[in-house]
């Protein structure tokens, strides 16, 4: 059986923490900055935990996810 392929855009999005959260980055903070107020701005600097409704999504696309640590 081979082995089974990470989703390498889905790899460069999400990080898996030590207890297996997924974390993203928050949308909104590329471009169109001039008129979003300084607090917006540092507000969504952060990363956030992925909803419940997707993490089946991600675990497909990151296989072995366990061990990317």
């Amino acid at each position: 059986m081979p082995k089974m392929k990470t989703h390498k855009a889905g790899a460069k999005r999400y990080k898996v923490t030590a207890n297996g959260k997924i974390l993203r980055r928050q949308a909104g903070k590329k471009h169109l900055l001039g008129h979003k107020t300084s607090k917006r701005k540092n507000s969504l600097g952060g990363m956030v935990e992925v909803f419940e409704g997707n993490l089946d999504q991600i675990a497909r696309e990151l296989p072995y996810m366990k061990y990317s640590r």
